[in-house]
């Protein structure tokens, strides 16, 4: 079948997509915490892996030139199958272990980071072939928040699992049948993919397949994208809207499993799954799935502010919690759910606006740009936001996180300039 519902194939390609990126950026943080690692080298290190993220549009051209991106998707699928079940067999076999840069197991993750983000690339593109504009708008909410239940599957079903595990005694052992697990659910879905995936028209490779057109090619998705009118306002709206996020989410696992001694909340790694697997869960969708539904019928435009004020906002709640620190476990809940809720549905205008930059031609290429300024918006705080908490302890430092919302507000300033009222309007 060449054509098939998007309702078969939109949500299980987005919560693929999500799995792998989240197990390097997310997993990795809990992991290397839990063998023992401090949160300055875990921050730096755990930044680093969203380089593959942030220079793949150095070869994406070549994703949007050869082959289809139906085969992109499913390689790179196949792919991640072994590079999951290596990872398992890789880590360290005693908590406390030296990790460096140049660790088996960094090395793996660096490679499935790689092998991910191309999937990224032929994902995203593959999504703007096989669905109209009306569609892709209508869509979005529904990529979204399967995108971010992947996450929550990796940070609330993955955690549950190894916390369980980690209670028979062994802590490294734990995380390696954690990780068999994850390879063992992609194989699942990977050959899902392989039938449910449709064969758009518009999916085809181009016609030239010589180096020195390539190369041309290359030359000209560079050109194009920053030609637009609208290209530096673009990314300065992608580099600003998540600043909070960006400072917070590294430090919120080791914030939540931290010891109450040295700043933290003290749950338990079963807690800090389940939190996250139940009233997470339940945030994400909602927030992901009415931010799609509000933008459909208010526009991108005019539902910015609400969106932004969504997303910083809520960053409050792990200030209050850092205050206070010794609160009953459903009183986390609750905050975790507030986040993640104002999360789900400001995230959702930074989904459509990055369709809304990348529009024209080379669409795949330019989105896989937007993509990567992405990954720098989350990247470069990462780098230094370990070194921060250790210096200003939790408190004060997600007192910065909620300053950090004054660049959410400059973003929607600058966005909101030239923007369609009609765009993202069902």
């Amino acid at each position: 079948m060449k054509s098939r519902s998007p309702w078969l194939w939109v949500p299980t390609l987005y919560f693929a997509e999500g799995i792998p990126y989240f197990v390097v950026n997310n997993i990795s943080v809990i992991l290397f915490k839990k063998m023992g690692m401090g949160n300055a080298d875990m921050a730096l290190y755990t930044s680093l892996l969203y380089l593959p993220w942030l220079i793949k549009p150095f070869w994406s051209p070549f994703v949007d030139i050869l082959r289809t991106k139906r085969w992109w998707v499913l390689a790179m699928q196949i792919i991640m199958c072994a590079l999951f079940a290596g990872l398992a067999f890789s880590l360290p076999r005693t908590t406390g272990s030296e990790v460096s840069l140049f660790s088996a197991s960094l090395v793996l993750f660096w490679i499935t980071a790689f092998a991910s983000a191309t999937h990224d690339i032929a994902a995203d593109g593959f999504y703007m072939l096989g669905l109209s504009e009306g569609e892709q708008s209508f869509f979005v909410g529904i990529r979204s928040t399967f995108y971010r239940i992947a996450n929550l599957f990796v940070q609330g079903a993955l955690v549950v699992l190894a916390g369980v595990l980690e209670n028979r005694g062994d802590i490294p052992r734990a995380w390696r049948l954690t990780l068999l697990a994850v390879a063992a659910v992609w194989t699942l879905i990977t050959l899902y993919n392989l039938w449910a995936l449709p064969k758009p028209s518009a999916d085809a490779p181009r016609r030239s397949h010589s180096f020195g057109a390539v190369f041309r090619e290359f030359g000209r998705t560079f050109a194009t994208f920053f030609r637009k009118p609208l290209a530096w306002a673009g990314i300065a709206f992608m580099l600003l809207y998540r600043l909070p996020e960006a400072f917070a989410l590294k430090l919120l696992p080791a914030f939540l499993v931290d010891p109450v001694s040295e700043g933290g909340m003290g749950l338990s790694t079963v807690d800090f799954g389940l939190i996250n697997n139940t009233v997470g869960v339940v945030g994400i969708v909602l927030g992901g799935i009415l931010g799609g539904v509000f933008i459909s019928r208010h526009g991108l435009r005019r539902s910015l502010w609400i969106m932004a004020a969504s997303l910083a906002l809520p960053c409050v709640v792990y200030l209050y919690m850092a205050l206070v620190q010794t609160v009953p476990l459903w009183v986390v809940g609750v905050c975790v759910f507030i986040e993640q809720f104002g999360y789900g549905f400001g995230f959702t205008a930074y989904s459509l606006y990055m369709i809304y930059v990348s529009e024209g031609e080379f669409k795949t290429s330019h989105y896989s740009l937007c993509t990567a300024f992405m990954a720098a918006s989350m990247m470069l705080p990462g780098l230094v936001a370990g070194l921060l908490q250790e210096a200003m302890g939790y408190p004060w430092y997600f007192g910065l996180v909620l300053l950090c919302g004054l660049g959410t507000a400059a973003a929607v300033l600058i966005a909101r300039r030239g923007l369609p009222e009609s765009f993202g309007r069902k």
